[in-house]
């Protein structure tokens, strides 16, 4: 039997021109589904860069997004960026996100958020696949939507992690939704941190009665904006202070415990790998889905003690030469360098610094400037800046000797392994991009680790 995505595209692009928008890994992958369903009248792939294709019409160059009305239906990977409104096109533009959410949406479990998506996506399906459910792994993970199509069942659960580029222009959203939080990201590519914070909010703004969202308490939908049923988890170990006494509030995670409806879950931070508040807090998420979704608490925490962390996220590289290293290049904002300097309590280095995105820097260098870290050491494009505006109004932490600017990561660490003190830590949390310099935040962490390793 065919599958159920498969045939209804086979229906809307019978005798229609196809345009694949992006041509990189899920570009390649929309094109294989488009064939596979057949019946196009055309299909033409277009990509700023030259493409190896074969019997197949190719569009490139700068002015690649030219041809983009001569189609019926175009397929946008998410890092394509249109240059006029989405709405003033002719053509009906999706994504692989938005078509599948469109067929399979009703068994969706869709994760977004600035941070912790990740954790967050990983550790619900890993709850599910432990507890006896038929689960799968997509989305910003990387695993495209399209790649597993053929091993969707009546019941499998989709776990899907969600990117704002996968949001952006979406008309569908997850039967369960989970919006984590948000923070300004992504600025080079939306321009304002509305627009950012309006693509994810798709994660809900399409949901019918009967659906679920999960959220922040930084993050509720505004009033008539979210038809489903809205859940708020508060983390009274970060904010929302003056809510604790709120009898009304029965969903939040405090120190180490989680309450959820009525049930109180102590976490043992020594049995698990996730540390850190802010983790704890993805978690008390997790068991706030898991649990609707008939999870016992006894089976979440079974599950619980066997997850492991993904690499790159606060990840312990090891104890070399009598320093302690971590790799988090995940980080790509301040609030994330801040959290791990919260979390690895003896933090002696912290590496800082990539490809400057025009975010506020300001909250990351208060907190450096009243931290008790004695090495702060600034790379790239963003650390400059950040020299630049300690210079401008930070007179303490200017004049200290805490500060140490250099060109880059390969710089940073030799510097690392000469100032750090033994016994100590060693933190590379970034808070900003790595494009540019390396291919993924992915990429950049393995270099720090084998630079780390080298003697």
């Amino acid at each position: 039997m065919e599958n159920k995505l498969i045939e209804l595209l086979k229906k809307e692009i019978a005798d229609k021109k196809v345009l694949i928008l992006g041509f990189g890994r899920e570009g390649r992958l929309n094109l294989e589904t488009v064939r596979r369903a057949g019946l196009a009248k055309e299909v033409v792939v277009a990509d700023q860069n030259e493409v190896d294709v074969q019997d197949i019409r190719t569009i490139t160059g700068a002015s690649y997004l030219d041809c983009i009305d001569e189609f019926d239906l175009v397929f946008k990977s998410p890092g394509v960026v249109l240059p006029k409104p989405f709405d003033e096109y002719k053509a009906v533009i999706t994504s692989q996100a938005e078509y599948f959410l469109k067929v399979y949406g009703n068994k969706t479990i869709g994760i977004t958020g600035t941070k912790g998506k990740s954790t967050t996506t990983t550790l619900i399906c890993h709850e599910l696949k432990e507890n006896g459910f038929d689960a799968l792994l997509l989305g910003n993970i990387g695993i495209p939507a399209f790649a597993l199509l053929d091993e969707i069942n009546e019941d499998t659960k989709i776990v899907f992690e969600l990117s704002c580029h996968q949001l952006e222009y979406g008309k569908y959203s997850p039967h369960i939704g989970v919006y984590l939080n948000v923070f300004p990201e992504h600025l080079d590519h939306y321009g304002s941190f509305e627009k950012y914070r309006t693509a994810k909010e798709n994660i809900y703004k399409n949901q019918k009665r009967g659906d679920r969202l999960y959220c922040g308490s930084g993050v509720i939908p505004r009033e008539g904006e979210a038809e489903s049923t809205v859940t708020v988890i508060y983390d009274f170990n970060r904010d929302d202070k003056a809510l604790e006494m709120d009898e009304h509030i029965t969903t939040f995670v405090e120190k180490n415990f989680i309450s959820y409806n009525n049930h109180t879950l102590g976490i043992d931070e020594d049995s698990i790998a996730l540390k850190g508040f802010h983790n704890f807090f993805d978690i008390a998420v997790a068991f706030a889905v898991c649990s609707d979704l008939g999870v016992s608490e006894e089976g979440f925490v079974k599950a619980l003690t066997k997850y492991k962390t993904l690499p790159h996220r606060l990840e312990f590289v090891g104890n070399i030469d009598g320093i302690k290293y971590y790799d988090d290049s995940i980080s790509t904002i301040p609030a994330t360098a801040i959290e791990a300097i919260n979390t690895i309590k003896d933090t002696d280095t912290i590496i800082i610094g990539g490809m400057d995105r025009g975010i506020d820097y300001e909250p990351l260098i208060k907190y450096l400037e009243t931290s008790s870290v004695p090495n702060i050491i600034l790379m790239e494009t963003t650390g400059a800046r950040i020299r630049e505006e300690i210079k401008m109004g930070y007179m303490e932490l200017n004049n200290s000797d805490r500060l140490h600017l250099v060109d880059n990561l390969s710089e940073a660490v030799k510097l690392a392994k000469a100032v750090t003190t033994k016994g100590k830590s060693c933190i590379m949390s970034p808070a900003a991009a790595s494009y540019g310099i390396f291919k993924n935040f992915e990429e950049r962490g393995e270099v720090f680790k084998k630079l780390v390793k080298e003697r």
